[in-house]
């Protein structure tokens, strides 16, 4: 009987191609790493500091796993990487509004892009040269947590795409506005 490893090798050229489009893997702590940008937090805006003990408990498992450890979801596989509903994507750790649904795209990569933040002061850019890889991690500029990476490949009109992992957001639907008597 004749096999075909073909099938065998697309799925592994399809995961080292994930993991270099939009993936992280644990080992650089950020205390390791350079901060690119940190912008203010603007007054009013709290940061918010926990130990891990308290992110462990506040967080599940995957949660903690990808925003306190730096880790990543499989491509393909979190709620929002095709979700097109208008509203608010939101720190899963401490619900700051990051982005909005008029700047995520269709990257193909198997993770939610947006091609800008709401704004400069909300997320946070750190070198990440694990494994030789010369990539930019992207946190929660509250409460530093990991979201993603982010590359310049992206859509006009910024040329960015914020690679970000589902499970480090939340999704805040836009409400619906009415218009009565007219």
């Amino acid at each position: 009987m004749k096999r075909s490893f073909a099938p065998l090798l697309a799925g592994l050229l399809i995961g080292i191609f994930s993991l270099q489009a939009c993936g992280q893997t644990t080992g650089q702590t950020q205390s390791d790493a350079e901060v690119i940008k940190q912008p203010e937090l603007p007054e009013g805006v709290t940061p918010v500091e926990k130990t891990e003990e308290e992110w462990k408990a506040e967080l599940s498992p995957e949660q903690f796993y990808v925003l306190r450890e730096q880790g990543t979801e499989r491509a393909f596989t979190g709620q929002f990487w095709d979700n097109k509903a208008e509203g608010t994507y939101t720190c899963a750790a401490c619900q700051f509004p990051l982005f909005t649904s008029t700047t995520k795209f269709k990257s193909g990569t198997g993770w939610p892009s947006f091609y800008a933040p709401i704004d400069g002061y909300r997320i946070r850019e750190i070198s990440d040269n694990k494994y030789g890889w010369n990539r930019v991690e992207v946190t929660c500029n509250r409460c530093n947590g990991h979201l993603g990476h982010v590359f310049n490949d992206g859509p006009n009109p910024t040329g960015l795409r914020y690679c970000i992992n589902s499970v480090s957001l939340n999704f805040v639907p836009a409400q619906a506005t009415t218009t009565q008597g007219q």
